[in-house]
């Protein structure tokens, strides 16, 4: 019965829950007089907690810390995330401390982590279950959340436009948004006015070349024959792209956009053979002034021979003057 130290180690525990062997790292008080393990209330709780974040790791369920991550980045209580989510008050308090949620909720859950915009739907459609700070406070956050995804969602609608198209229409390559940004990067660099008509052209007329030359384009952009020439889909999305930087100038009444390098620009995704389609193009074009490439856009058979407002064929590279 004397008294004497012990060991807190930690034993691998093997336990079934819910059908499914489940392996974990439980801690335990160890007497060595004894040889015997000892757990106190307090690790009870967190030995139950470990097993059952094992299972649903292996299930493929958000673990308890992870649920209070996504609470966290919206710096949510316990009490008003059930409520934004429209749950029982304690839903939440009980799925971080010792109940697995269902996949359903698991879904949800899933959902407002990656969905900014959605959480803040929720959160919109829970005002005045939650007091007037707090409700700031969590819309505040939303909204940084919101604009750090900013870049995704762009990239998201990028993408549903060119789902419709297919290889033929894309010059044989899938589109590459990280190649987009350092093509308007590299022209941008080497080209003094850079100004957004006339970069639409210059990624159209190196897409083309380098189709011309290796039988595929570059980006995998998507052009149209629109009244000042060839446009790929999605501009307005893609100008707004993270890595792309431009500056708004105002022309009389109009709005003008000069494009600029993004500080710490680097070439990583274009190849040789991309740089050297995109060194021609500049060499040919740059110094040409928007009304100019404009003019040559319109004489390019690829520009006269597709119907306005349909897609360019790249089949029609082979006619491009510039080799």
């Amino acid at each position: 019965m004397e008294e004497h130290e012990v060991d807190t180690v930690e034993v691998m525990d093997t336990e079934i829950y819910k059908g499914i062997e489940i392996s974990f790292g439980a801690i335990y008080e160890y007497c060595s007089n004894a040889d015997e393990y000892l757990e106190r209330e307090e690790m009870i709780k967190a030995n139950c907690l470990e097993m059952k974040d094992s299972y649903r790791k292996k299930v493929g369920l958000l673990t308890s810390g992870e649920i209070i991550n996504i609470r966290g980045k919206y710096g949510v209580s316990q009490k008003d995330f059930s409520e934004i989510l429209d749950w029982g008050r304690a839903t939440i308090t009980r799925y971080e401390n010792h109940q697995v949620q269902d996949r359903a909720h698991d879904d949800v859950l899933r959902k407002i982590d990656l969905d900014p915009k959605w959480f803040l739907e929720m959160l919109k459609r829970a005002e005045g279950r939650i007091p007037n700070k707090a409700f700031n406070k969590y819309s505040h956050k939303g909204s940084v959340q919101f604009c750090r995804k900013k870049n995704q969602y762009l990239v998201d609608s990028i993408e549903a436009i060119y789902a419709e198209f297919d290889d033929v229409e894309n010059g044989g390559v899938q589109l590459n948004l990280k190649k987009v940004v350092e093509m308007i990067n590299y022209l941008a660099a080497k080209v003094s006015s850079l100004h957004k008509v006339k970069l639409m052209k210059m990624l159209w007329y190196s897409d083309s070349l380098h189709f011309k030359r290796n039988g595929v384009a570059i980006s995998g952009l998507v052009y149209s024959a629109l009244p000042m020439g060839a446009v790929p889909e999605g501009y307005d999305q893609i100008i707004r792209l993270d890595g792309v930087t431009y500056n708004a100038v105002l022309y009389g009444e109009n709005v003008g956009y000069k494009f600029e390098l993004t500080h710490g620009f680097e070439v990583n995704e274009l190849t040789e053979s991309e740089i050297d389609a995109l060194d021609t193009i500049i060499s040919a074009l740059g110094h040409l002034k928007t009304d100019e490439i404009v003019n040559k856009m319109h004489s390019e058979e690829a520009y006269q021979c597709t119907s306005s407002h349909c897609v360019i064929p790249f089949s029609f590279a082979q006619q491009l003057e510039i080799k």
